[in-house]
C-alpha cells in the first residue's frame, strides 16, 4: 500500500472517529446473543399493553407477533387503556388461564405487585418491555427488555447541545409515573447542567396519554413565561410532539426545535423524514428487534436457561439518517431475524 493511500486512509479513519454517535447510526450490525435453546413448542403468551396509543408499545408488540408466528406460538393482545384496574384484571385473567408467559408492556411491574405471587405460584414467566427503570432481570421479571435509558438520554441531550447555533434554553417533558422516564429526564437535566451555554427552563410533568390535549396549553404558558429564551424541547416520548408543531406555530415559535429521548414512533419518524417538522430527532428503540428479543427471552425461560443479558442499542434518527435509508426500515442493517432463527433452529416463515 502506498504512503499517500495510507495517509488518505488514516485521515478517513480520524474523520470517522470524530463523528458524533448519531452520524454513525447506520453502521449497525448484530452484537446480540449467538447461542441459546432451540424453539420451545406450543407456548401461549399474553401481551398486556399499558396503552396501545403508545407507538413504542405497539411496535414492540408487532415485533413479538412476527417472532411468535415463526415459533408457532399463540399470542394474545390486551389493551390496558392506561387504566390500572383494567391492567390488573387482565393480568389476573391471564394467570388464571395458565398462560405460559405474560409481557408487561410499557408499565411498571409494580402496577401488578399484588398479583405477582399468584403468577409465580402458577409458573407464569413474566418478561417486561420498559417495565422497570433498567434493562435486565428485575422484581419478578425474568428480564426487562429495553435500551439503556442513560444512553438514550445522553444521545438526545448531546444532540441538542451540538446542533444548537446559540444558547440553549430547554424544557423537558416527562411522565413521572414511570421509573424509566424519570431516569431519562434526570440524566438529560444533568447533561444540560454541565453545558455552559445551556439552561433548563422547566420540567413539565404531563401524562403521555394526555399529551395531545395538554401540550397546547403548556406551550402557550411556557412561551409567555420564557419567550425567546426558550429554544428547545426534550421529551421522554415522541407523543409530546404529536400536538406540538401546531401549538408552536400558533405562538409564532417556529424557531424552537424538538428532540425525543424515545421511543421512535412511526408518526415521529415520518415527520422527521419530511424535513419540515420542528422535531429534528428521536432516539429510537429498535422495537422490531426488541419484540424478537422478548420471544427469545421467553424461549430461554421455557428451556430452563437464564436471560440472555443482551441490551439493544438505541438508534439516533434524523432527517439525514432517514434520507440515507431511502425509505427502508430504521432497523434494516440489524440482522436480528436471521440471528434468532439460527439460535432457535427454525426456517423463516417468509422471506425478509
Amino acid at each position: 500500500m502506498s504512503a499517500p493511500h495510507i495517509r488518505k486512509l488514516a485521515a478517513r479513519m480520524a474523520l470517522l472517529l470524530a463523528l458524533a454517535p448519531w452520524q454513525l447510526a447506520g453502521a449497525a450490525s448484530w452484537v446480540g446473543p449467538g447461542a441459546g435453546p432451540v424453539a420451545q413448542a406450543g407456548k401461549h403468551i399474553t401481551f398486556i399493553s399499558y396503552d396501545l396509543r403508545n407507538g413504542g408499545i405497539t411496535a414492540a408488540y408487532r415485533g413479538l407477533f412476527t417472532a411468535a408466528r415463526e415459533l408457532g406460538w399463540q399470542l394474545e393482545l390486551v389493551d390496558g387503556r392506561a387504566d390500572h384496574n383494567t391492567i390488573r384484571a387482565s393480568f389476573r385473567n391471564a394467570v388464571a388461564q395458565r398462560r405460559d408467559g405474560i409481557v408487561i408492556g410499557g408499565f411498571d411491574v409494580e402496577v401488578v405487585a399484588s398479583e405477582l405471587a399468584r403468577a409465580g405460584q402458577a409458573g407464569v414467566v413474566l418478561v417486561g418491555w420498559h417495565a422497570a427503570a433498567l434493562p435486565g432481570p428485575a422484581k419478578s421479571l425474568f428480564t426487562n427488555v429495553s435500551t439503556a435509558p442513560d444512553e438514550v438520554a445522553r444521545m438526545a441531550a448531546e444532540f441538542v447541545i451540538h446542533s444548537a447555533t446559540g444558547p440553549v434554553g430547554a424544557v423537558i417533558f416527562n411522565d413521572n409515573r414511570f421509573p424509566i422516564a424519570n431516569l431519562k429526564s434526570e440524566r438529560m437535566a444533568q447533561i444540560l447542567a454541565k453545558c455552559a451555554q445551556c439552561k433548563l427552563l422547566a420540567m413539565e410533568n404531563i401524562r403521555i396519554e394526555q399529551a395531545r390535549s395538554t401540550v397546547p396549553d403548556a406551550v402557550t404558558r411556557l412561551n409567555r413565561q420564557h419567550g425567546k429564551a426558550w429554544t428547545h424541547n426534550l421529551a421522554v416520548n415522541d407523543a409530546y410532539f404529536d400536538a406540538m408543531n401546531v401549538a408552536l406555530v400558533s405562538q409564532r415559535r417556529g424557531d424552537i426545535r424538538n428532540v425525543a429521548a424515545g421511543d421512535g414512533s412511526a408518526v415521529a419518524i415520518s415527520r422527521i423524514g419530511s424535513g419540515m417538522s420542528q422535531q429534528t430527532a428521536t432516539v429510537a428503540e429498535p422495537t422490531g428487534l426488541q419484540g424478537w428479543q422478548i420471544a427469545d427471552e421467553f424461549n430461554r425461560a421455557f428451556a430452563g436457561q437464564p436471560p440472555s443479558g443482551y441490551v439493544s442499542e438505541p438508534i439516533m434518527v434524523t432527517q439525514p439518517f432517514l434520507a440515507g435509508l431511502r425509505g427502508a426500515d430504521i432497523e434494516i442493517n440489524i440482522p436480528y431475524r436471521q440471528a434468532y432463527r439460527q439460535i432457535w433452529q427454525i426456517r423463516p416463515a417468509k422471506a425478509d
